[in-house]
């Protein structure tokens, strides 16, 4: 991707805002927000405050608007759940948008999941989805919180939200997420231990530790930064449960073997599948994948 074939570029902008801006994050005290020495979020448990709002009801399915707050932000979400035997319980997906895709782009996704028997939660992104790298560094050095790392708390806020609902097995809620918002997926999921797993579709990591080890990235804090928002630094914090992940070898965005890269280093259980569809992200070829997975996942 885009994100990642500029790494090499910021990693000079990194160290530069390094070495003016210095690192103060570990001055004594933990704020809830923290980022370990070994570069992974740490973020408490949440219990966000939410308004469920009905848009549509049908024989088949009801879709609401969910209004909720997350860290410094209300966030709004579209909450897509099939109708169901009263008593049963249905399992729940929090379903994360690539760049500038809106929640209401992500329902083509989230109808082929409630015809599966799965709730669905998409919500429309901090900066639709789109990441500011160099602007995160300099606030992580500041010793603020980056709105990736924020972008990543939606995602488990919104995992609670489905938690919350009456009608959703609280034990079965699954990450998937697009582009962008599988990288967000994969590192909610790892700090998400009740998650079932997740499912990454046209994604791949920034290979920081690989920018590490050749000796491109040598600054503490930066290394920390980085390390944080790629989501190879998390994969060992996914097992037991589970990792997939589904790529398109004609993907013009991230391509193919950047995802393989990515894959190469997660860890059992774990799942790859290519496709052939020209397109960057979901497309109606992945279903049968999505079916079987899902299936697995929450069984």
């Amino acid at each position: 991707m885009a994100e990642y074939r500029t790494l090499i570029r910021l990693l000079a902008v990194g160290c530069v805002a390094a070495a003016l801006v210095g690192v103060i994050l570990l001055s004594g005290t933990r704020q809830e927000w923290h980022v370990t020495d070994e570069g992974l979020l740490v973020y408490p448990p949440c219990t966000p405050e939410y308004q469920v709002t009905p848009l549509e009801t049908t024989d088949e399915y009801t879709l609401s608007e969910v209004r909720f707050t997350s860290r410094d932000m209300q966030l709004a979400g579209l909450l897509r759940m099939p109708q169901i035997q009263q008593g049963n319980l249905m399992p729940g997906v929090v379903l994360l948008p690539g760049a500038t895709v809106t929640k209401e782009g992500e329902q083509g996704l989230a109808r082929y999941l409630y015809s599966l028997g799965y709730a669905s939660i998409a919500l429309d992104q901090r900066n639709a989805g789109v990441i500011d790298i160099p602007g995160d560094l300099h606030l992580f050095l500041d010793g603020e919180e980056p709105t990736e790392h924020k972008m990543v708390h939606d995602a488990l806020a919104a995992a609670e939200i489905l938690r919350n609902q009456p009608q959703i097995d609280p034990d079965c809620i699954v990450y998937l997420g697009e582009s962008n918002g599988a990288r967000f997926a994969i590192i909610a999921c790892a700090l998400d231990s009740k998650a079932r797993g997740v499912i990454a579709i046209s994604t791949c990591g920034y290979g920081t530790d690989a920018a590490i080890a050749s000796g491109r990235l040598t600054d503490p804090g930066v290394i920390r930064f980085y390390r944080s928002i790629d989501p190879e630094t998390y994969l060992s914090n996914i097992p037991p449960r589970t990792f997939v992940m589904i790529h398109s070898v004609n993907d013009t965005i991230i391509p193919h073997e950047e995802a393989e890269r990515t894959y190469a280093k997660a860890f059992e259980p774990k799942e790859w599948y290519t496709v052939e569809c020209a397109t960057h992200g979901y497309c109606t070829e992945m279903d049968t994948l999505l079916k079987i997975e899902l299936k697995a996942i929450v069984s």
